[in-house]
């Protein structure tokens, strides 16, 4: 289990971007965070990345502290950020050189055909569209089989099939393990596709203003289930939470 316990960060200038923020995740769960700019959601993933340190309250994976980069957290940002000296095959097994050889290799090779770029291992990211080379970061990331996936808006610069797509092939990686997923986005559909339950903040100093459980059962139907009723309903409590949060930070705009 994954715990985020009374978690604040103030910075040196004096801008608090999270208070007392308390979250259980379950092993294998998947949550998305949603909110507006400012709201924290970035600097929650990087605290929990071990990339920041908290000004206080405490992270836990299965009670052992986070205080620095953990084997058992890997991390997928908006952009896929792949080495360009490595081929494709080399990328996704960056981070498990330490595997045997076989080992390895196998995970590699399952890794390329869940991600559909099976035969292309021995490809230069240069050569990728940016759906593919997303692609390939997703399958680095979960290679290593961690116990929690934080992924940064992943799909955000991509265009929507492309993005439909991509939510697919995460969900088709993330069954070979199940690791715990904390997934940062801005489209409440997506959240709604991909979580079990959603995350909610509010900005001024970020915090949660909501939690709502998405009711459908995995595998979920194709097409996914966003325009359903109990989806449509969820999406308004959601807009219910930010649009007072949109309106107060448009205020000084109005006021010019």
């Amino acid at each position: 289990m994954l715990r985020l316990d009374g978690l604040s960060r103030t910075y040196p200038t004096g801008t608090q971007a999270l208070a007392h923020l308390t979250l259980d995740v379950g092993a294998g769960e998947i949550v998305a965070i949603v909110g507006g700019s400012g709201c924290g959601k970035s600097t929650l993933l990087r605290l929990v990345a071990g990339l920041d340190r908290p000004s206080g309250g405490r992270i836990e994976l299965d009670g052992e502290a986070i205080t620095a980069p953990h084997p058992g957290v890997g991390i997928v940002f908006q952009e896929p950020r792949l080495l360009a000296w490595l081929t494709v095959a080399q990328n996704i097994g960056f981070g498990i050189a330490h595997l045997p050889r076989a080992e390895r290799e196998a995970r590699i090779a399952t890794a390329l055909e869940r991600i559909g770029l099976a035969g292309h291992g021995g490809r230069w990211p240069r050569e990728l569209s940016g759906g593919q080379a997303q692609r390939v970061a997703l399958a680095r990331a979960l290679v290593a089989r961690p116990r929690v996936l934080l992924l940064d808006e992943p799909f955000s610069a991509l265009d929507a099939f492309t993005r439909a797509d991509l939510q697919e092939h995460l969900m088709a990686l993330w069954e070979d393990s199940r690791p715990t997923l904390l997934l940062v986005t801005h489209d409440i559909d997506e959240a709604l596709a991909l979580a079990d339950r959603i995350v909610v903040m509010r900005p001024h100093p970020g915090r949660i203003g909501t939690m709502l459980s998405v009711p459908t059962a995995r595998p979920r139907p194709q097409p996914r289930p966003t325009g359903t009723p109990e989806a449509e309903a969820l999406k308004r409590q959601i807009l219910n939470v930010l649009r007072p949060a949109r309106q107060q930070m448009a205020l000084p705009a109005a006021a010019e």
